[in-house]
């Protein structure tokens, strides 16, 4: 096994890309049919002496925008950006960041809080959006869309790195923005395990993500209305309210509830619920269409 899986990788992919996939002219006398390494540099805003050290092994700590940068230049599939990313942290030797972990699941009485709003959609997220604990009612909604997949999904993660996230929030720029503006509140602490997730999104999602990081900082919505797109239901209006739980772990429950009187059937339907057991919010503070 090499030392520079990192470089070679990305020789390969570099060799392996055609110059009309990323929209330049064939040319006539070309010795290879991929990529010379001065066309990914431009591409990527990278100099050609540093992609030739990478490639070679003799830089071995690539930045997350650079990585990302190279990702996009190459075109690289989802499961390259995170192979890439993968390589990235072996090579530079940081494979976990430094500091105190957030909490991977919650008390029993937060436990028991979530059992007392059964059936209806809640859910405990720690400080990186990490899912810990749902109602039965929030997995009707979530489970088929797609969030809940993985050992411990992430509704950050899956906002930006999973396609069906694009299905299943119409609103997804605004959901992606607020998503985003959380992640950076963390970063602002000095959280490395925030800075870690930004850097493997920067990676894995590439510019969508990077352009919401870099751009103007607001701040996360507490309240508002999300829709999500269901595969049974349809369209789903969701009121919803978060609540910081008192507690050293900085988790978060997120409560669920129908926007409007469609919402409040499909709900009943989706928990079985008697017809007219969940009504809908009146007024609710929405800011979405």
């Amino acid at each position: 096994m090499t030392d520079n899986e990192l470089g070679l990788f990305l020789r390969f992919r570099r060799e392996a890309t055609t110059p009309e996939s990323v929209g330049l002219p064939t040319g006539a006398r070309r010795r290879t049919p991929g990529l010379r390494r001065a066309e990914v540099a431009t591409l990527a805003g990278v100099s050609v002496e540093y992609l030739t050290r990478l490639e070679q092994g003799r830089d071995r700590n690539p930045s997350a925008q650079v990585l990302g940068a190279l990702a996009d230049a190459l075109g690289f599939t989802a499961d390259e950006r995170v192979h890439l990313r993968f390589l990235g942290k072996a090579s530079s030797g940081v494979i976990c960041p430094n500091g105190a972990a957030p909490a991977m699941s919650v008390r029993p009485t937060v436990r028991a809080l979530l059992d007392r709003l059964e059936p209806g959609p809640a859910v405990v997220l720690n400080r990186l959006g990490y899912v810990l604990a749902t109602t039965s009612g929030y997995e009707r909604l979530a489970r088929p869309v797609g969030l809940l997949d993985g050992e411990w999904p992430n509704i950050i993660r899956f906002t930006f790195a999973d396609a069906r996230a694009r299905t299943a929030y119409p609103d997804w720029n605004r959901v992606a923005a607020e998503h985003v503006a959380q992640l950076r509140s963390e970063m602002r602490r000095g959280d490395p395990h925030a800075r870690e997730l930004a850097d493997d999104l920067t990676v894995i999602a590439g510019t969508p993500f990077t352009t919401l990081l870099d751009g103007p900082a607001g701040p996360a919505s507490r309240t508002g209305v999300e829709r999500l797109l269901h595969p049974q239901e349809g369209e789903l209006r969701l009121a919803y309210e978060t609540l910081d739980l008192p507690d050293a772990d900085e988790q978060r429950l997120v409560v669920h509830l129908p926007a409007d009187d469609p919402t409040a059937a499909a709900l009943d339907r989706l928990t079985g619920r008697r017809p007219g057991a969940l009504r809908a919010v009146p007024n609710p503070a929405a800011r979405s269409a």
